[in-house]
């Protein structure tokens, strides 16, 4: 069975914290990407930390709740709040 991941990072540029939305198979693998700036373009030559991950056993799963964590600003908000106070 394939496990499919959603994830979010947090990282400070431009004298704020940003965050980005994705998924994957392999959660270390891709933050190390994102991390040596191989990763998506947005998230090139930022360091980033993951501050939210969740499971999914479909990859059509995990799509269509990567989307909808993209597009939920006040949850992404609330989760890198969290992460800020932690």
């Amino acid at each position: 069975m394939n496990k499919f991941y959603v994830y979010m990072l947090v990282g400070f540029r431009n004298n704020r914290y940003i965050s980005y939305v994705g998924y994957t198979k392999n959660l270390s693998k891709r933050l190390n990407l994102h991390n040596d700036s191989r990763g998506a373009k947005f998230t090139r030559g930022t360091k980033w930390k993951m501050v939210y991950k969740e499971m999914h056993n479909s990859k059509s799963k995990a799509l269509k709740a990567e989307h909808k964590l993209k597009k939920n600003y006040v949850l992404r908000k609330k989760i890198k709040i969290k992460y800020l106070n932690g």
